[in-house]
């Protein structure tokens, strides 16, 4: 939806097509979440990871075939780094604003090639920019970065594997291009921004640490 201009690398890049939806909505709305999704043939998913503290901003559900799976964000998406959505929701439509989207796949401390993709096309379609409209805002994901070593550190690690692949794949000369001068765009706004007290004493610490939070997969019907 947001990238109508770059649909044809989807089936250009064999990005192979995902049986699930993401959804995020506020922690306030949880119970209408439940009840919309069971009114609409879906089954609650629980596990011992819904009970925890990351559960709390989390609900799954399958439906009752067991073809498509549910995930519904309250609030906060708390994967491999956490992601507030407070006073995001209502930015963009009829998702959450590119900037976010690229956050969501940056974030991931074991990228696999989909979601490579994904940020691929994303950057093909979108500017680095100051704002949230139709670009991704350059300067919103440098002071998230700005505050969080250890997210700024998974995204550094990141982005030079965007630029990596997107020369090994069948992309135009020009797509290349873009993809280059715009991961390397992002690179110096995010490099430039001034940090925190917080990020530089963590920086000290380093990934000799544990940086990320450990993600259990959800074992799905």
């Amino acid at each position: 939806m947001h990238c109508p201009n770059h649909q044809a690398l989807y089936e250009q890049l064999k990005r192979v097509p995902k049986h699930d939806m993401d959804f995020v909505t506020y922690a306030k709305f949880r119970p209408l979440t439940k009840q919309l999704f069971m009114d609409l043939g879906y089954e609650p998913y629980v596990t011992m990871m819904m009970t925890s503290a990351t559960g709390r901003h989390r609900q799954i559900f399958n439906d009752k075939d067991g073809n498509k799976a549910i995930d519904v964000f309250l609030g906060k998406f708390e994967m491999c780094h956490v992601i507030d959505y407070s006073n995001r929701l209502e930015v963009d439509s009829p998702t959450v604003p590119p900037a976010d989207l690229l956050l969501q796949k940056l974030q991931i401390v074991q990228t696999n090639e989909k979601d490579i993709q994904d940020t691929i096309i994303l950057l093909c379609e979108h500017e680095i920019g100051k704002t949230d409209k139709d670009e991704i805002n350059g300067d919103y994901i440098a002071k998230i970065l700005s505050n969080e070593w250890g997210f700024y550190y998974t995204v550094s690690m990141n982005l030079p594997k965007i630029k990596e692949f997107s020369e090994q794949y069948p992309l135009s000369t020009e797509d290349k291009k873009v993809v280059s001068e715009r991961v390397g765009k992002l690179q110096s706004i995010i490099e430039n921004s001034p940090k925190t007290f917080q990020w530089k004493m963590r920086a000290k610490i380093g990934p000799s640490k544990k940086w990320y939070n450990v993600v259990e997969e959800v074992q799905r019907d």
